[in-house]
């Protein structure tokens, strides 16, 4: 993509509205849009990274054995109603009513919903287990939504629901998506760490949040040092092993770790201090086990082979991409700007052409993105005609990993420089050279 002709509207000042570094930095370098109070459009570099984070999250779901699907953004109230939810949900919840004054409601979340489904079509224990998840936008009307997407009130979200004819196979089913949401966080560039949580308006009496450590964090997270250095699972791991599965996540829960609502003083002194870690923390996953709680009262029930009839045990998992987002640059970023890890980075190379309009520098500069892009490189070439300093600070901006600068008096060496976005490494080297380190 040449930078002359894409839609990428930095802003040169900070704005006063953003309170948060990922807030700020999203809006200059031009990734979203605020259409209403936390209500964002995606800009298309933002979308870009969005649609990076939403094909690993769908990797790592597929590969635990989930199914995808779509459900609608609006719903009955009466599916609310027979959950026993839909007056005790609480403002958060946007009601309306359609034209023929049905009483609807733009969903917050599809526990309801699915067990409606599922109810539908699901007759027999042989049918399980059964894990369905979709990506989808939600609204929950946050009474002072603030720091951008970490706290709006639309959203993306993937939410899966699993079912189980039993409390031991959806034990099963959540130690998949424990593991799934490891190896997700993981491969986004984060340092995840599952802690002992609230269950909230979802209910049920199982549920961890995955948690990333950051000083904007909202709340205060206590757990214990060797979080910081644990091995994810690797993307061989196993998930039908019911038994292998139980020991990674026996050891993921060995430690210490709570969130402040489930935060236990005196459990947490008995660690050695300097095992201790208290910091503020950012949910990036919520996972729940919740039993019976929807499927009894809205009879989802299968046959056990045995001549009778159970509600299925349930269970819900919680992902929210769009404000994966702004978590990852909280994770990731300096004084200059995002440092985007690769793996959701909106490109892979910036080329900086550092005398746009000359011969020499415009041809070297096609050619390596030309290269780049038939390898299948994903090149952002900042052709634009703009002073040097201009292009180094909106590649450092926008947090491409890789910079390849090409300015005429490397070139008269045969010669172009190289920067890490990450490390601010610098290397010269030939464009043969830089064309095979950067297509690896």
């Amino acid at each position: 993509m040449r930078l002359s002709r894409y839609f990428l509207p930095i802003l040169r000042e900070p704005p006063r509205e953003a309170e948060i570094v990922s807030h700020r930095l999203m809006l200059r370098a031009g990734m979203m849009r605020q259409e209403a109070a936390g209500i964002y459009a995606f800009l298309p570099l933002g979308f870009r990274v969005l649609q990076k984070i939403c094909r690993i999250v769908r990797e790592e779901q597929d590969r635990s054995g989930a199914i995808e699907m779509l459900m609608p953004t609006i719903q009955s109230a009466d599916l609310w109603r027979e959950s026993g939810r839909y007056d005790a949900y609480g403002k958060e919840m946007l009601r309306i009513q359609d034209r023929h004054e049905r009483e609807m409601l733009f969903g917050p979340t599809n526990e309801e919903m699915i067990t409606e489904i599922f109810r539908a079509y699901v007759r027999s224990y042989k049918d399980l287990p059964l894990n369905l998840y979709h990506l989808q936008w939600k609204f929950r009307d946050e009474v002072r939504p603030r720091f951008g997407l970490m706290r709006g009130r639309e959203f993306l979200m993937k939410d899966a629901y699993s079912f189980d004819i039993d409390q031991a196979g959806a034990q099963h089913s959540y130690n998949k998506m424990f593991v799934a949401y490891l190896r997700t966080f993981a491969r986004l560039g984060l340092k995840s760490i599952p802690m002992r949580a609230e269950t909230g308006p979802i209910g049920g009496n199982l549920s961890h949040e995955f948690i990333i450590l950051a000083s904007t964090g909202e709340s205060e997270v206590f757990c214990h040092k060797d979080y910081l250095d644990m091995a994810v699972p690797d993307q061989d791991v196993d998930f039908e092993n019911v038994a292998g599965l139980q020991q990674i996540v026996d050891k993921w829960t060995s430690h210490y770790a709570a969130t402040s609502d489930m935060h236990d003083a005196e459990a947490f002194a008995r660690i050695e201090p300097h095992n201790q870690v208290s910091a503020r923390g950012i949910e990036v996953g919520h996972i729940f086990y919740f039993g019976t709680k929807y499927s009894a009262p809205m009879k989802a029930v299968v046959a056990t082979g045995e001549g009778g009839e159970v509600p299925v045990h349930m269970g819900s998992y919680g992902i929210g991409p769009s404000r994966l987002v702004d978590d990852i640059i909280e994770a990731s970023h300096d004084d200059a700007g995002i440092i985007w890890p690769e793996p959701v980075a909106p490109f892979k190379v910036a080329v900086l052409n550092l005398k746009q309009g000359a011969a020499e520098t415009d041809g070297a500069c096609g050619e390596l993105y030309r290269d780049l892009t038939a390898k299948g490189v994903e090149v952002l070439y900042d052709d634009r005609d703009e002073r040097a300093g201009g292009k180094f600070a909106t590649a450092d901006l926008i947090g491409i990993p890789w910079q390849v600068l090409v300015g005429p008096k490397g070139l008269a060496e045969g010669k172009v420089e190289v920067k890490n976005r990450a490390t601010g490494s610098r290397e010269t080297m030939s464009p043969a050279a830089a064309l095979d380190l950067l297509s690896k």
